[in-house]
């Protein structure tokens, strides 16, 4: 697995985690600007614990919907220090 979701991601959604599933990413890099808040982290080695998580949960996660498509133009969120 090359892209791992960070702590980060838990940090601006509360609860909400996302994982990148190695089986279909095809390592274009285009989840790491598409990401708002710049959690998308390009080499487990960068995160290993985020690594780990990610491939850990990329089985249970299989069967979830697909995360929306933002729209186009649509400015980055700016992330809160607000904890749930």
């Amino acid at each position: 697995m090359a892209f791992v979701i960070t702590e980060k991601c838990l940090d601006y959604q509360g609860q909400v985690f996302m994982i990148i599933d190695p089986e279909t990413c095809i390592d274009c890099g285009a989840c790491i600007p598409a990401c708002p808040i710049d959690a998308i982290v390009d080499a487990v080695d960068k995160d290993p614990a985020y690594g780990k998580i990610n491939a850990e949960l990329t089985p249970t996660f299989k069967n979830n919907p697909k995360v929306p498509c933002r729209p186009a133009g649509d400015p980055p969120k700016k992330p809160t220090n607000k904890r749930v």
